[in-house]
């Protein structure tokens, strides 16, 4: 079964297009890395399958059920600005998030937050860092008892221990509950940690989705010299090249000729040759 799927979904903000002609399907327990470069879509995608943005074309639809413009009951949502009561104590807040919520459990929240360490119980969430505060709200999220996490640059407030205790809660998550996680990050070492799907997207329509090994497969680095590029074949992604050495990026290349080094890409730079892309199209003059 998949847990989400998108046909043909478009969110158009006056004339501007932030996600268009989108569609691609998330099987059920799965833990998907959403990547793209910053005005991509990735945060009005996950507000549209959340339900708190209405697409202007196509539908969404999380698990066989149309999104209709309010959160699916198997569906949490942990948004970029980490909107919070914050003259409330985190104790506080969570009796106040529970009541909002037909099904829920405090132990579950007490239980997350007992596994990541200096989230005071009694402290007013104002006064907490902006890393306590977004683990506040992961554990808030994960008090739903959801189905499906949609996590919007949940690392970004993240010192490095952190964010290791952050991704292992979601991953005990998954394990135990058969969680399907949507995380958007720019932190592509984490993701690829923890990830087994990816969805690329960019100028709001998808580039790449698949598993990760599969898709990693399907891609080849070549490092050879600039003045044999024309002995290179396959779907040329984007390329990078010195005076003396180009090294390409191709999806579903031919086979290497001779003077060429040839490696499978990790997702890194698979991640980082698509956004070199993006950005060569949006800028003429990089392009040679």
């Amino acid at each position: 079964m998949t847990a989400m799927t998108a046909t043909a979904v478009g969110k158009r903000y006056r004339t501007r297009w932030a996600v268009r002609d989108c569609s691609f399907a998330v099987p059920e327990g799965k833990v998907v890395a959403l990547v793209g470069p910053n005005g991509a879509g990735k945060s009005t995608l996950l507000r549209m399958a959340a339900g708190l943005v209405r697409p202007t074309t196509g539908e969404l639809r999380t698990f066989g059920t149309p999104v209709d413009g309010r959160i699916h009951p198997d569906v949490s949502f942990l948004a970029q600005n980490r909107s919070l009561y914050r003259d409330l104590t985190v104790r506080e807040l969570t009796r106040a998030v529970g009541a909002m919520n037909d099904r829920w459990s405090t132990d579950r929240v007490e239980e997350v937050l007992g596994l990541l360490a200096g989230v005071d119980h009694d402290a007013k969430v104002g006064t907490l860092s902006a890393g306590a505060r977004t683990q506040v709200a992961i554990a808030l999220a994960l008090g739903r008892l959801p189905r499906l996490l949609l996590l919007d640059e949940p690392l970004s407030d993240l010192d490095p221990l952190a964010r290791d205790e952050t991704l292992r809660v979601i991953m005990t998550d998954v394990a135990d509950h058969g969680t399907t996680v949507v995380m958007s990050s720019h932190l592509l070492s984490d993701l690829r940690e923890v990830c087994d799907h990816i969805l690329l997207i960019d100028d709001g329509r998808v580039q790449v989705d698949g598993d990760i090994e599969e898709v990693l497969a399907e891609h080849r680095v070549l490092v050879g010299p600039v003045a044999d590029e024309s002995a290179v074949a396959g779907t040329l992604i984007s390329a990078t090249r010195t005076e003396r050495q180009s090294t390409l990026l191709l999806r579903k290349a031919e086979p290497t000729p001779a003077g060429w080094a040839d490696t499978e890409p990790d997702l890194e730079s698979l991640v980082m040759g698509y956004l070199r892309a993006s950005r060569d199209r949006r800028s003429p003059a990089r392009r040679r």
